[in-house]
């Protein structure tokens, strides 16, 4: 299986990950209980609500990149390890998010999503799982902070021109 782990169990209990090559197993004895793809893994982050630190709430969604580093524990360290990444970073975004005011949400955009990325590494890290990236896709704003966004901007404008 290339870029794959098959993970064995004999009589039920761990036995071995197969590698990629010629393996033997053993009938009714042996059985492939997880197979994982080693390859870089896409998981959407679905489109959740967050209140920064000057409570405004924002709408933002997200692209995880992640890859499976140890197959025994994704196996039996976590039920499902996308899944579980997928929430991790869906409780990290809101944290950090709560963490910074409206006016630097958009501009620690990038440390934003290093800081989500290292704090699922260190969380999913017993779960042999590494997140290789973190991109928030999308950031939209509630319509009445954008309408005093741009009372607030045509306001500067009119003041610095008389």
């Amino acid at each position: 299986p290339q870029m794959e782990a098959w993970v064995v169990e004999r009589f039920g209990k761990y036995h071995d990950i197969l590698e990629p090559g010629l393996n033997l197993l053993i009938p009714v004895v042996d059985d492939i209980r997880y197979v994982h793809s080693l390859k870089e893994i896409i998981i959407e982050v679905p489109s959740q609500s967050a209140i920064t630190m000057d409570n405004v709430t924002l709408h933002l969604d997200g692209v995880l990149y992640v890859k499976i580093t140890d197959p025994y524990q994704a196996s039996y360290g976590v039920e499902d390890p996308e899944y579980a990444v997928a929430q991790l970073a869906q409780t990290t975004m809101r944290s950090e998010l709560g963490k910074l005011s409206l006016d630097m949400v958009f501009k620690e955009r990038a440390n934003l999503n290093s800081y989500i990325v290292d704090a699922i590494n260190h969380a999913a890290r017993p779960w042999g799982v590494s997140c290789l990236r973190c991109e928030i896709r999308d950031i939209s704003l509630p319509d009445r902070v954008v309408d005093d966004m741009q009372r607030q901007v045509s306001a500067e404008r009119k003041k610095r021109a008389s």
